[in-house]
């Protein structure tokens, strides 16, 4: 597909100093630069997974669930003097 672009004149200049060393096209050069913003972004737009970092089976029982407040408390403060 055809388009036109403006780019300010420096920064051309310096494209097709770059294009001409390597050996390249300049339209190489401007998919490449193209390519690297869409790869870059995509990855940023990926949304936040949290890994998985649970412990124990889902839905087991604790072992401390049917202790009273006091037997809890008791094992909290065990060795702390409490």
């Amino acid at each position: 597909m055809k388009t036109t672009l403006d780019i300010q004149d420096p920064l051309l200049a310096e494209v097709r100093k770059i294009a001409a060393r390597d050996g390249e096209t300049l339209r190489s050069l401007v998919e490449q630069g193209l390519r690297k913003v869409v790869a870059e972004r995509s990855a940023k737009a990926r949304p936040f997974r949290l890994r998985d970092a649970s412990v124990g089976t889902p839905g087991a029982p604790s072992a401390y669930e049917n202790l009273s407040w006091e037997e809890k408390r008791a094992l909290m403060y065990e060795g702390r003097g409490g």
